[in-house]
């Protein structure tokens, strides 16, 4: 695999400091510009973060001396690399615009944001379970009106948890219904409990827009390329409560499902042990070996514990059981800003990359 120039747009925030600490020694990928308001450009990325750096490992010393450059001069940055990282916090009319704009510059852009996510040929993309929507990238460029520019995205971190636990369940047995409660991490909304102190020893039974997303999102990763549009799956039935809890890292779930032919427990277990998708398959640098791992364990998945597991990357499950109103329910762990943000962002990038649509 070639190396390809990468800029990360929105850089000095936490998501973008997550993508910025994992492009660090990529094997593929070269950390040549980082972006962000104009208030941060001019400045070294050091001096811009200041002592804002919230990752666990020091900031890349590549990092540090680079100069960021001001996210909106759009041509200047897309000169400059092969594609971008988007974790820009805007509104979302704004993040659209930008992103389009770095698109028709025949910038590709692999974002984090929910901007464009139901937008009908962008692909939003697990690459575990629905790797095959990128191929809806030519009809987006032929919109576009680009050669080499498109955008793609990761969808949101609350249902990369439970999604791909029910996931290698559908084809057969039906998921015909599901209810999870997310238990979601402070760094999911670009926090620390330094900068949040009163979420020490509490619990927020809100959280903006995380119900509509967990349960609509799911619907365009199961959906199918149809012409020019990819179009959302009908089923399962999913409803959604989100709580912010105080966690660091990490989105716990607890799912209840029932499905059209009820398999055993053991069956269960072993379509989760044998499961494997297209980035295990290609061996993306990024890919955890396992994505899916199972504690018979009574009490895990616990995030301290488990949220690193295959370097943040795979999907820890437990406390699979018998339910008396659905026929089972379980646990779910994910890593909100690795699985769930940034390294989910990298891995995308990855498959593109196998794929040749940055070629």
């Amino acid at each position: 695999m070639k190396s390809f120039k990468v800029g990360v747009v929105g850089a000095t925030g936490m998501v973008g400091q997550r993508f910025v600490s994992l492009l660090n020694n990529h094997p593929w990928f070269n950390l040549e510009i980082v972006a962000a308001s104009p208030r941060s450009a001019g400045k070294t990325y050091e001096e811009a973060v200041g002592s804002r750096w919230a990752m666990p490992t020091p900031m890349p010393e590549i990092a540090k001396k680079l100069v960021v450059m001001d996210a909106s001069d759009v041509e200047a940055v897309a000169a400059k690399v092969d594609f971008v990282f988007c974790a820009v916090d805007m509104k979302k009319d704004e993040i659209k615009a930008l992103e389009e704009a770095y698109a028709k510059a025949e910038c590709p852009v692999v974002s984090n944001n929910s901007a464009n996510r139901f937008t009908p040929d962008v692909p939003m993309v697990v690459p575990e379970i629905n790797a095959e929507h990128i191929d809806i990238i030519p009809a987006q460029r032929k919109r576009l009106g680009t050669k080499r520019g498109f955008i793609a995205v990761k969808s949101n971190c609350s249902l990369q948890s439970y999604v791909p636990a029910l996931h290698p369940l559908m084809a057969d047995f039906g998921v015909d219904k599901c209810l999870v409660c997310t238990y979601q991490a402070i760094s999911g909304a670009g926090k620390t409990f330094d900068t949040w102190p009163e979420m020490v020893d509490n619990v927020i039974p809100y959280i903006g827009g995380e119900e509509e997303k967990s349960e609509q999102e799911p619907l365009k990763l199961w959906g199918k390329i149809e012409g020019d549009k990819i179009i959302p799956a009908t089923e399962p039935s999913i409803t959604a409560q989100c709580l912010r809890v105080a966690c660091s890292d990490g989105h716990t779930a607890a799912v209840f499902v029932s499905f059209k032919k009820k398999p055993t427990i053991e069956e269960i277990k072993q379509k989760w042990a044998s499961f494997e998708g297209s980035a295990q398959q290609l061996k993306l640098p990024s890919a955890p070996v396992h994505f899916l791992h199972y504690f018979e364990e009574d009490n895990r998945p616990q995030a301290k514990l488990d949220r690193m597991l295959e370097n943040g990357m795979a999907v820890s499950i437990g406390r699979l059981r018998e339910d008396t109103q659905y026929d089972y329910k379980f646990v779910c762990l994910s890593h909100n800003t690795l699985r769930g943000a940034a390294g989910g962002g990298v891995l995308l990038a990855e498959l593109l990359a196998a794929k040749g649509y940055f070629d």
